[in-house]
């Protein structure tokens, strides 16, 4: 056994044992499923943009915010396809390089204590107040950024100057997100020289001349910023707000500092002890959880081995962690507080604590210091060990929520093979990770692939997000205009579809006359009102919709595939193929998870003559929900009376059949008299 140890402590002091540590936490935390998701939020636009709008629109979307910025989403669409899985490799890539960097500049700053280095890496890298990381379009881009700050502060501590200038510069005009870090430069200067034998007046006089360089890379970036870049806003002004109400505007500021530190530097770790459960998470979810957690922990303890950590610590390591830590905090903060941006732990508003996510890690490392050392290491690996479970279990949600959006589109095509350009689909807010612009993108992608002008034919609007702003009311005749950078939208609320999306439950296209009041659809999603806009004329049954190949393979023909086509052909009358739609569905070994998926297979049965079909099937979905099912079973029995009376090729018994039917109906499911 001691041999084995020797062996293994032999072999964690090889130089590439935290790199490839570093490496495989990554791909624990993060990648377990890589190839299996997709795009997310703002990488549906942005890649719709860049791959099928073109070079030029890309350069447009990012004209008025962040011009330079452009050139890497140029660059990496050049080198990269459309596809997820590299897209979800390369931001793993990139969040890697980044914190191997980081582990770079944390060994100079503690060459006695590299614990601290390696255990600042791994805190940095599984930051849980920050869950976007499969946004992986988005965010390889913003890690790259990342990587250039920190790569500037590795050149600057082994004295190369210039070109460390030059990646401070591409941080500086790129983004404003590690904007305020690059104030960071002159505490690593001054840690750097720790050990030198100094007066404090050379120390900070040695510190600010190194530092000279790199104020002049700040102040063109501040002149850039002010004189060549523009950023249109956020519509707020601490100093307009201050001189307009001062003790309200200066005790809101206050709360928002408390609570955004409290949030980043609390909350955020408070979060890796939500722990899954088999009932909750299924068992394979909860076993592969304990997987990450244990393998990562045993990482961890592989270095550990090495005897890098048997020097006693020392407690001014221990304050300077403390001490930046509440630096960094402060002024990762300082951009939010002046605009008033949230910082909360909730999706997508989360992506502000990466500016504070150095602060949290230096700050929690720091006082874990404090701590004996056998308590210290073991709290240690267990919030790393913890924190890339977390991050893995998110993983999972990501990869339910593409799961959602592929069946999603799958579904609309299924239903509406094409749809007149101007159409405006309203939808409730269901999939987690996207909004509702972000669908927009592949609702123009699947129906317009050919599309490269600046005139977009379609937008989704969520009622609950647009209402009074883009969607300015759920009325018909109301113009609707919308600007996607890039391009624009222009149509009008009468031309819309409004689709009902409760996964596992069908994609359901919204009727006027039943949906009203259709108490199974909650209120607050506002689609009961957007119901009264739609207009299925907008869908021709020509093949128009080509699904891109991000979203295949095609997912099985279960009921839902059924009951798409089945509610096609209802639009076109075809009510023979409804039967035989109903017929081959309810043969299946799947069914609906929503009642009202039913009523189209009712409806057809009954206008082919198949009546005892119709009232069986109308008997089972009033059985789910008597109170919620039964109005809307009077008013589909309604209109089946309505429409199947005028047949002229009914002889006596149909008729007769067709009268105890809807008798029968009105009796069972207690519908008023007509």
């Amino acid at each position: 056994m001691k041999n084995l140890l020797k062996r293994i402590a032999s072999f964690a002091e090889h130089p590439l044992v935290v790199p490839l540590i570093l490496l495989a936490v990554t791909f624990l935390a993060y990648g377990l499923f890589f190839w299996r998701l997709g795009f997310y939020w703002d990488d549906q636009p942005i890649s719709w943009i860049r791959y099928q709008l073109g070079v030029e629109a890309t350069t447009r979307y990012f004209s008025d915010s962040r011009p330079v910025w452009a050139l890497l989403y140029q660059i990496s669409g050049f080198l990269l396809p459309q596809k997820p899985a590299l897209w979800q490799l390369f931001g793993m890539f990139w969040r890697w390089a980044g914190v191997y960097v980081f582990w770079l500049v944390m060994t100079g700053l503690f060459p006695k204590r590299k614990e601290i280095a390696f255990f600042l890496s791994l805190l940095l890298l599984l930051y849980p107040g920050f869950n976007q990381q499969w946004v992986s379009y988005v965010y390889s881009h913003f890690f790259i950024v990342l990587f250039f700050l920190l790569f500037s502060w590795h050149l600057m501590l082994r004295g190369k100057t210039l070109p460390a200038m030059i990646f401070s510069a591409l941080n500086l005009v790129m983004f404003e997100y590690f904007f305020m870090l690059e104030f960071m430069r002159p505490f690593i200067l001054l840690m750097s020289i720790r050990e030198e034998t100094l007066t404090l007046r050379e120390r900070f006089v040695k510190v600010f001349k190194a530092w000279i360089p790199y104020l002049a890379v700040i102040l063109f970036a501040v002149l850039y910023r002010a004189l060549v870049y523009t950023h249109p806003g956020f519509g707020y002004s601490l100093t307009e707000e201050v001189a307009r109400a001062p003790i309200a505007t200066l005790t809101q500021l206050v709360q928002h500092i408390l609570s955004s530190l409290w949030t980043a530097a609390v909350g955020a770790w408070l979060q890796v002890f939500q722990f899954p459960t088999p009932a909750v998470n299924g068992v394979r979810t909860t076993v592969l959880y304990l997987f990450v957690v244990l393998i990562g922990g045993a990482l961890v303890f592989l270095k550990r081995l090495s005897g890098e950590t048997t020097e006693a610590a020392k407690k001014q390591d221990t304050y300077w962690l403390i001490g930046l830590g509440a630096v960094m905090l402060f002024l990762g903060g300082v951009p939010y507080w002046v605009t008033n941006l949230p910082v909360t732990l909730g999706f997508p508003a989360n992506r502000a604590l990466l500016s504070f996510m150095f602060g949290a890690c230096f700050l929690l490392l720091g006082l874990l210091d404090l701590l004996p050392p056998r308590i210290r290491y073991a709290a240690a690996v267990l919030l790393v060990s913890l924190s890339a479970g977390r991050q893995f279990l998110w993983s999972v949600e990501y990869l339910r929520d593409w799961e959602s959006q592929k069946n999603l589109f799958w579904q609309m095509t299924w239903r509406a093979p094409g749809i007149e350009p101007g159409t405006i689909v309203l939808m409730n807010e269901e999939l987690e990770f996207n909004a509702d612009n972000s669908l927009s993108a592949p609702l123009n992608w699947i129906y317009a692939p050919g599309t490269r002008t600046r005139q977009v034919g379609y937008i989704l609007l969520y009622p609950t997000n647009r209402l009074g702003a883009s969607l300015p009311a759920l009325e018909p005749g109301l113009p609707i205009r919308y600007d996607f950078l890039a391009a624009s939208f222009e149509g009008n609320t009468s031309h819309a579809l409004a689709f009902y999306y409760n996964p596992p439950a069908c994609l359901r296209l919204l009727e006027p006359d039943l949906d009203a009041e259709n108490r199974l659809i909650p209120a607050e999603s506002l689609m009961r009102e957007a119901s009264a806009l739609s207009n299925a004329d907008r869908i021709t049954a020509v093949q128009q919709a080509v699904m891109p190949p991000l979203y295949f393979p095609e997912p099985p023909h279960g009921w839902c595939y059924y009951f798409q086509k089945a509610d096609l052909a209802r639009q076109l009358g075809d009510w023979e193929e409804v039967a035989r739609l109903g017929d081959a569905a309810f043969q299946l070994d799947d069914y609906p998870n929503d009642p009202i998926e039913r009523f189209v297979f009712i409806e057809g049965y009954a206008h082919v003559g198949r009546w005892e079909d119709a009232l069986e099937y109308s008997k089972v979905s009033y059985k789910i929900s008597k109170e919620y099912v039964g109005p809307l079973l009077c008013q589909l029995w309604k209109r089946i009376e309505a429409e199947t009376a005028s047949s002229q090729e009914r002889d006596a018994l149909s008729q007769s059949k067709r009268s105890e039917a809807i008798a029968e109906a009105r009796q069972r499911f207690a519908c008023s008299t007509p």
